[in-house]
């Protein structure tokens, strides 16, 4: 396999990947934050004024083409942030909830960062459904999951709350409630859910690998150590594994994250596009002794299925 996975020819700053199975195309698409890496500007503007990347692959994910960003999804004028989405396919559409900042702030504090929610029949024609309500107005990397039950749950950083997951409940995905905090060990950001071999996982970017957490009823989660905390050895993946996605596939569940290849500090260090630059990279999971275990520099062949 491929590594690095994949980096964005244009901006090249592809982080927060899902992915998703595009019906109507018939391939996998990558949709991901398009930091701008190398844009010139004050403080963390270039975080800022980011569209969502789209590449898309046609060989289960071995290769990646850049399309462009995805279109229509401006309800209000002006050039904006697009981050961390989250899309699911349900009942004849895909739902797409992604972390929006209006304009492109050139500081981290004094945003307002909501969750929108959009709809679309194939993946390029979306429509602008709701602006989330939920426990701030600093909220952002929704993860959503279908319960036993039969209802949907979202995973959540709120950051006005010290930086820990929240969830809220949705019976349709279109009208939500809070649940309240559901991880509060330390701050972190990114929640991503998923079952794999007998049990619910979630796995957190603790900004020093990612925690993971198991459960067996989607209520109660237990600390199952970390993952992607140590640097792997191929091209780019020197450093740790940031914001992931994971996909399941029968028995089978890869993880795809990115990395700052050329970062060697703190999360400050980011005075030059190298230092800001991305890289999204794939690796192999597997459960042992009922640990989820991530080997990054196993040799694999990414071979991914129509989901």
């Amino acid at each position: 396999m491929n590594a690095p996975l994949y980096r964005d020819p244009i901006y090249d700053g592809a982080a927060d990947p899902t992915l998703i199975w595009n019906r109507s195309a018939g391939e996998w698409w990558m949709v991901y934050t398009s930091r701008r890496a190398a844009a010139e500007g004050p403080g963390v503007a270039w975080v800022h004024g980011s569209g969502l990347g789209v590449a898309a692959s046609r060989d289960g994910g071995a290769t990646w083409v850049y399309r462009g960003q995805l279109p229509g999804l401006d309800f209000e004028w002006g050039c904006n942030t697009f981050w961390a989405p989250e899309i699911i396919w349900h009942d004849g559409l895909y739902h797409m909830y992604v972390t929006y900042i209006q304009g492109v702030p050139d500081r981290w504090e004094g945003n307002d960062r909501r969750i929108l929610h959009y709809t679309s029949p194939d993946l390029l024609a979306w429509a602008y459904q709701s602006k989330l309500a939920l426990s701030s107005n600093r909220v952002i990397d929704a993860c959503v999951y279908r319960l036993p039950s039969g209802s949907f749950r979202m995973w959540y950083k709120d950051e006005a709350a010290g930086s820990l997951t929240y969830a809220a409940d949705s019976p349709n995905l279109y009208s939500w409630e809070v649940v309240g905090p559901v991880l509060t060990h330390q701050p972190h950001e990114g929640p991503n859910v998923f079952e794999f071999k007998g049990y619910y996982w979630m796995v957190i970017d603790e900004w020093q690998g990612q925690g993971v957490y198991r459960s067996a009823d989607l209520e109660s989660w237990e600390r199952n150590g970390r993952i992607l905390d140590a640097p792997g050895s191929r091209a780019e993946d020197g450093t740790i594994g940031l914001h992931a996605d994971v996909v399941v596939q029968e028995d089978k569940a890869y993880i795809f994250y990115f990395t700052h290849p050329e970062r060697t500090g703190s999360r400050e260090q980011e005075a030059s596009a190298g230092s800001r630059r991305s890289s999204i990279q794939a690796a192999r999971l597997d459960v042992a002794d009922g640990r989820l275990i991530c080997r990054r520099d196993e040799a694999f062949e990414l071979k991914l299925i129509p989901g």
